[in-house]
């Protein structure tokens, strides 16, 4: 139904604006910032995430087509290239992290009796790599930036996200994030190291992984 809203702004009004707002001051994010907030900056990027947008630039000229929107859109900064970079460069990127763990833990709860096709009642992750932005620095002959992602399979929720460039192993993302106690963690051959897999058994956690010529799960280290 329409309530006179763009769908964006019907979106936003889902967030937790209370919740992003310590965030915000728990860092200190609109220290000496006199109109272009935390909060415009975070609907920006949003935006640009919904609409795929490709660039700054490409950000910008949308926005300022919409000029007479952006009011009832929650943006009340002035759209700029150069002051949307600076934000992105210099704000601190905790206020971000934080306010997306608690998304996170919120649509946990929405989902936590769906049903996934398995009769489990442990959480169940996948966790795996993907190469994005063939632009940047890898190689003499290709270039890479990695994002190593653990998604929850209840509600394909990204619960852990690590950009890298295309030179780190996809096993050095064990070294950061804790298993979640009693979790199920699937696998695929990329991150066979028994020490790393040996410390997530002892969390106690549960892994499948597959190897070159067999599957490995975490009953290995109890015939150990």
């Amino acid at each position: 139904m329409n309530k006179g809203q763009t769908v964006f702004s019907q979106l936003i009004d889902f967030l937790p604006k209370h919740k992003f707002r310590q965030c915000v001051n728990r860092y200190r994010g609109n220290y000496h910032v006199r109109s272009f907030t935390c909060y415009d900056q975070l609907l920006c990027m949003a935006f640009a995430q919904l609409t795929y947008r490709e660039s700054l630039r490409d950000i910008e000229c949308c926005l300022r087509v919409m000029r007479e929107k952006l009011y009832h859109m929650g943006i009340q900064g002035k759209i700029s290239r150069s002051t949307l970079a600076d934000a992105n460069e210099l704000r601190d990127w905790r206020i971000y992290s934080d306010f997306a763990q608690i998304l996170i833990d919120e649509a946990r709860k929405l989902y936590a009796n769906a049903n996934f096709g398995i009769e489990l009642e442990e959480t169940v992750y996948t966790l795996d790599a993907s190469t994005v932005f063939p632009w940047a620095k890898f190689r003499s002959s290709k270039a890479a930036v990695k994002r190593h992602t653990l998604l929850n399979l209840r509600g394909n929720i990204p619960t852990f996200i690590d950009i890298t460039d295309g030179k780190v192993h996809d096993v050095n993302v064990f070294d950061k994030f804790i298993p979640e106690v009693g979790a199920i963690f699937v696998m695929d051959r990329g991150y066979l190291d028994f020490e790393r897999l040996y410390a997530m058994h002892l969390c106690p956690a549960f892994f499948i992984i597959r190897s070159k010529k067999y599957y490995v799960s975490s009953d290995i280290f109890k015939r150990c």
